[in-house]
């Protein structure tokens, strides 16, 4: 009868830690999808480009691909397990600042920035205004990057070449996709000729 106790006090013990267990992790969970609400923001998407996306792409683009030059054609591809490594180390930048440019209240460059690029690029005044107004769209965008970037992770565990080069054109075409929505100024349609 000792044991049958035993077994009883056990298994309750054992229910009792497991279902608290999983009402952490639930309770985890939800805090963790309210993160972007709750914390400060500190830099601006210019910082966040400059910082983290453009160079993880760079890493990305640049990691696979044909060279042509006076000495003849060169294939560009990891070859090593820390070339490897250094893909995926972009990829998960791409992915997780793809989560950054989400968070709201990020204002497009500091405060009195201009443009880099006058005539090329908006202010960042204008910029930050087109995303508040279309804050999904550019949270589209950001997603459809933070895709490719976990598809990038999952090419470089698999050592997919062939992948890769296929996310880097289509991360191409989202990268310039948002600069076209939110960066560049309006096309002015052009006079028909007489």
């Amino acid at each position: 009868m000792g044991r049958q106790v035993a077994a009883a006090l056990c298994s309750a013990i054992l229910g009792f830690m497991v279902s608290s267990s999983l009402g952490i992790a639930v309770g985890a969970g939800a805090s963790a999808s309210n993160a972007g609400r709750d914390r400060p923001v500190h830099t601006t998407i210019r910082d966040l480009m400059q910082s983290i996306i453009d160079p993880s792409a760079d890493g990305l683009w640049n990691a696979v691909g044909t060279v042509v030059d006076k000495e003849g054609i060169h294939e560009l591809l990891p070859k090593t397990s820390e070339d490897w490594s250094d893909v995926r180390h972009a990829a998960v930048r791409i992915i997780e600042g793809s989560n950054l440019l989400m968070m709201p209240g990020r204002e497009a460059a500091p405060a009195g920035a201009k443009s880099e690029a006058e005539g090329v690029e908006l202010e960042p005044a204008q910029i930050t205004a087109l995303v508040k107004k279309n804050r999904k769209t550019f949270d589209s965008f950001a997603m459809a990057l933070q895709a490719l970037g976990a598809e990038a992770m999952r090419a470089t565990d698999a050592k997919d070449v062939m992948l890769l080069m296929d996310i880097g054109a289509r991360m191409e075409s989202v990268c310039e996709g948002c600069h076209q929505t939110f960066w560049y100024p309006p096309e002015k349609p052009t006079s028909a000729r007489k």
